[in-house]
């Protein structure tokens, strides 16, 4: 089987996936109802500030509230303030509102409801240094931590014990009102705990944990940051506290919803679909790697699927900088298939970030066809080198393959998809 046009089909499956996970859809039927008291709304991420007017839009009583998401995601709301601050380094901006978020659940009775919103991206917009820090520590580390190749689960712990606002606390500052949370998952296994660094969740991990990450991946602490974790007063709020007793917590979309949506989009166009996991981590060049392997496999053997079909993954894989291009890691993952299919025939792939941004910049990311390679050796563009440089932005970029969506207003991971046109011989 031919498909007319392969990467119109692989961008409506990236679409579907985004749509899937609009806080429209899958926020209103999570809404508890109205407490006896006041209801105060917090949260933060890529995807809160939509996630609020979902809420505002389907809550019968009053409320007031505060979330914080990336610049450019702001969504026009009539009760509860939206605040705009960075992303993926933290700034003074999204310092400031964090610090007012801690004052507005303070003092609040048992009657009243909190109801956070979290999602992607709270990990930079909730900044609220541990004791002796200051923003630039904060902003170094975490500059220091994206570089590093660490897992997301790793760089969280870090976060969460350099904070005072992350790892619990937060829930620990609504004591004694009931609190709810809402998130939208954008981390593999959708573990609570990091989605935005766990701030209204308990945190087993410790200081010790975050100690060792650091020494693992050569991490230039601050005095202030060591002191912090090796004297034990960057313990976070651990299962069992007494202030986090009867708090809810619900995860309202996360990215095996995404991928399922884009499977039903397949199937409506005669392709077999098949998630190979929601939940992938590792160096993005090496996933590349192993999903071209797979891809060659069905494209040439039928094994262990028969062509035409869908090969779907999402998760969130790392980038280990060692180049000064312009990426971001689903970039990386394409280049790196790309490379390794080496032209071919009848394979097809996307890659994309759900909430539109790619490393730091406002594209979400890229196609990839059988003449990738060709055509950028044509206009003189060596594709070993740009992967060597990360610079995956740069070399689709000049190829006009790039993915740009806008703010998405969401955010549930990385989105891959491989289209394997046949059966083809090599």
């Amino acid at each position: 089987m031919i498909v007319p046009d392969p990467q119109r089909l692989l961008r409506a499956m990236f679409d579907a996936a985004i749509a899937a996970a609009q806080p429209a859809i899958c926020l209103p039927p999570c809404l508890p109802p109205p407490p006896k008291g006041r209801t105060i709304v917090i949260g933060a991420g890529k995807a809160s500030a939509a996630m609020a007017r979902a809420l505002e839009d389907h809550w019968p009583g009053s409320l007031q509230g505060l979330v914080i998401t990336r610049y450019g995601y702001e969504v026009p709301c009539r009760r509860i303030e939206i605040v705009q601050a960075a992303h993926p380094v933290p700034d003074a901006a999204g310092q400031r509102a964090s610090e007012r978020m801690l004052a507005l659940v303070r003092d609040l009775s048992a009657d009243d409801l909190v109801i956070a919103l979290i999602s992607g991206g709270g990990s930079s917009l909730l900044v609220a240094p541990g004791p002796g820090l200051t923003l630039a520590d904060k902003q170094a580390v975490n500059t220091a931590l994206l570089r590093s190749g660490a897992t997301i689960s790793e760089m969280n712990c870090v976060r969460r014990h350099l904070s005072a606002i992350k790892g619990g606390r937060l829930a620990a500052a609504c004591h004694p009102a009931r609190l709810l949370t809402l998130l939208i998952s954008d981390v593999p296994g959708d573990a609570p705990l990091d989605i935005a660094s766990g701030p209204t969740v308990a945190d087993p991990s410790t200081s010790a944990d975050a100690l060792a990450i650091v020494a693992r991946y050569a991490i230039a602490l601050p005095a202030a940051g060591r002191a912090l974790l090796e004297g034990g007063a960057g313990e976070s709020v651990k299962p069992g506290d007494p202030r986090l007793v009867g708090i809810a917590t619900r995860i309202i979309t996360a990215p095996q919803m995404a991928l399922e949506a884009a499977a039903q989009v397949a199937r409506d166009a005669g392709i077999r679909p098949f998630i190979l996991s929601d939940s992938l981590e590792g160096e993005a060049r090496d996933i590349g790697k192993a999903h071209a392997g797979i891809a060659r496999q069905v494209a040439v053997r039928g094994q262990p699927f028969a062509p035409p079909c869908v090969l779907l993954s999402g998760g969130e894989t790392t980038v280990t900088l060692r180049g000064n291009g312009r990426g971001g890691r689903n970039v990386e993952f394409l280049l790196a298939l790309g490379l390794a299919l080496d032209g071919q025939r009848g394979v097809h792939a996307i890659a994309g970030d759900t909430d539109g941004v790619d490393g730091v910049e406002e594209i979400a990311g890229a196609c990839l066809g059988p003449d990738t390679l060709a055509r950028a050796w044509a206009l003189g563009i060596n594709p070993r080198a740009s992967l060597d440089n990360n610079d995956g932005h740069g070399f689709f970029q000049a190829l006009g393959d790039s993915v740009v969506t806008g703010p998405t207003l969401t955010n549930v991971n990385d989105f891959r998809a491989i289209l394997i046109e046949g059966p083809l011989r090599p």
